[in-house]
C-alpha cells in the first residue's frame, strides 16, 4: 500500500489535520532523498523534481519584483483574457468571498493581472506576495497551483505541504489554464487560493469549469469577428478570378473562392502584406483587410521567386514553446508546434534516413500498430511543411539542412513526453 500515491481529497475528508501532518512527512522525506511514508501525487512529485533540478531553495520567500504599473496595465489591455474578464469575475468572485478565498487571474508568464475576493484573505495574500504584478511561475515561487498549471498545461490542485516553498504551507490553491480557442495558445491561468483550512474538494472542478466558460466566451467573440470579416470579404472575392481566400489574423477562413474551403490556414509568424511564400499555397499576393488578410494565389510564379526551402531549425530548447523555423530564397517563417508534432519532427530530425508509419508509431507511442494515428498526425504536419517533408518513408527532404536546438540538460527535452524515442535521449548522460 505504501507505493500507492495518496488520495488527497479522500484523506482530508476523513481527517484534515492528519492529512496535513502526512503531507509534511512526505515532503520532508522527499526533500531529504528518503523514502516517504506514501508517494506524493504524480503531478506533485514531478514538480518537486523540477524544483530540485532548478536548485530552488525550499526555505526561500515568495517575494518577487512586481511589474511596474504601466507594464501591468499594458498586459491587461493586450491579453485576450481581458475580453472575458467579466465572465471570470462574475463566476468566481462571489464564491471566493463567501468561502474565505480569493480569485486570481495570471497571464501566460505567471504574472498576476487581477485578484479579488475575501478582503481578509486578500490581506493575507499580500503577505506572501500573491498580489497584482507578482510572478507565480514555478521558477519564482516553487510548486504552486498557478506555476504548476502553467508548467503542465492542465488543471492542478496544490494543498499545504505539497507546496515546495515552506512559506506557502498554510495555503491551498487550485488553478486551471485558459487557452485561446483561435490558435490554442496558452493565455494564462484562473486560480482560487485561500487558507489551507478552507480546502474543499470541489474547488478544482470549479476553476476548470470557469476556464472552459472563459474559452467558450472567447470562441463566441471570435465567431462574431469572423462574421464581420466575411461581410467585408465576400463582395471582394466575387470579383476575383483564380484562387483566393480571406482569413482573420489567426488564419481562420471567412470566405474562399476557386479552391476547396478549409477551416483554418496556418499563418507563419512573419506573415504580412506583399508577395509571400506560404508553405501550403506557394507564392501568394497578400493585402490587408479590416480584421484579417486577403490572400490571392499567384498561379504562375517566377521560379526564382518560389525557390525551395533550404534550412529548417527545430527549436525544442524552451520548456513549453516548441517551434520550427523554415528559410529559403523566398523568405522565412516560424510555426509553433503542438507537443505531438514536436515529438514527430524530433524523431525525423535525428533519423534522417526516414521512418515508416509503423516505426514512427513505435518511436512515439511505443506501439507499432498505431499507424492510423501516425498517418493522421503526419498529414497535419505536412500541410504546414509541404516543401520540407517527404513520405514513403516519412523524412526531411535530402536537400534540406536540419538543425535541432535542444535544452542544455537532456532530461529537459520535451519534459512531458512519454515517447520512447524521447525517453531514450533523456536518459543519456550530460556531455
Amino acid at each position: 500500500m505504501k507505493d500507492i500515491p495518496l488520495d488527497l481529497a479522500r484523506l482530508i475528508a476523513v481527517d484534515g489535520a492528519q492529512a496535513t501532518r502526512l503531507l509534511h512527512r512526505v515532503r520532508e522525506a522527499a526533500l531529504a532523498g528518503e523514502r516517504p511514508p506514501v508517494p506524493p501525487r504524480p503531478v506533485i512529485d514531478a514538480s518537486w523534481r523540477r524544483m530540485a533540478r532548478m536548485g530552488l531553495d525550499p526555505d526561500r520567500t515568495t517575494r518577487s519584483v512586481l511589474l511596474e504599473r504601466d507594464e501591468l496595465e499594458h498586459r491587461r489591455r493586450t491579453t485576450a483574457l481581458g475580453e472575458t474578464l467579466r465572465t471570470l469575475v462574475d463566476s468566481l468572485t462571489e464564491m471566493a468571498d463567501a468561502s474565505l478565498q480569493i480569485m486570481v487571474v495570471t497571464d501566460d508568464e505567471g504574472r498576476v493581472l487581477w485578484r479579488d475576493g475575501s478582503p481578509s484573505v486578500l490581506r493575507q495574500a499580500t503577505g506572501i506576495w500573491l498580489e497584482e504584478g507578482a510572478a507565480w511561475t514555478e521558477g519564482a515561487t516553487g510548486t504552486n497551483a498557478i506555476g504548476t498549471a502553467l508548467a503542465v498545461r492542465r488543471p492542478v490542485r496544490v494543498h499545504s505541504a505539497e507546496h515546495f516553498v515552506h512559506t506557502l504551507h498554510a495555503w491551498t490553491c487550485a488553478a486551471a489554464p485558459v487557452h485561446d480557442p483561435r490558435d490554442g495558445r496558452l493565455l494564462g491561468v484562473v486560480d482560487v487560493s485561500g487558507p489551507a483550512s478552507g480546502f474543499h474538494p470541489t474547488t478544482l472542478a470549479l476553476v476548470k469549469s470557469v476556464a472552459r466558460l472563459a474559452e467558450s466566451d472567447l470562441r463566441e467573440r471570435h465567431r462574431g469577428t469572423v462574421e464581420r470579416l466575411r461581410s467585408v470579404a465576400s463582395p471582394l472575392l466575387c470579383r476575383i478570378g483564380g484562387r483566393a481566400l480571406a482569413v482573420d489574423s489567426h488564419g481562420w477562413t471567412a470566405a474562399v473562392t476557386g479552391m476547396p474551403p478549409v477551416d483554418r490556414l496556418p499563418l507563419p509568424k512573419s506573415f504580412g502584406a506583399g508577395r509571400v511564400w506560404h508553405p501550403t499555397l506557394g507564392l501568394c499576393a497578400v493585402e490587408p483587410l479590416p480584421g484579417g488578410w486577403l490572400i490571392q494565389v499567384v498561379e504562375d510564379p517566377d521560379p526564382a521567386s518560389a525557390a525551395a526551402v533550404s534550412r529548417v531549425v527545430l527549436d525544442l530548447s524552451r520548456p513549453r514553446r516548441w517551434s520550427v523555423a523554415v528559410s529559403g530564397a523566398a523568405g522565412s517563417w516560424v510555426q509553433e508546434l503542438t507537443p505531438r508534432h514536436a515529438e514527430l519532427l524530433y524523431v525525423l530530425a535525428v533519423r534522417r534516413e526516414g521512418r515508416s508509419a509503423a516505426e514512427l508509431a513505435a518511436d512515439v507511442f511505443g506501439d507499432a500498430t498505431r499507424t492510423v494515428t501516425v498517418r493522421a498526425e503526419m498529414s497535419r504536419v505536412r500541410r504546414h511543411l509541404s516543401g520540407v517533408l517527404a513520405h514513403r518513408p516519412y523524412r526531411f527532404r535530402e536537400e534540406v539542412e536540419v538543425e535541432v536546438v535542444t535544452p542544455a540538460a537532456p532530461e529537459e527535452l520535451l519534459p512531458h513526453s512519454t515517447a520512447p524515442a524521447v525517453l531514450s535521449t533523456r536518459s543519456l548522460p550530460c556531455p
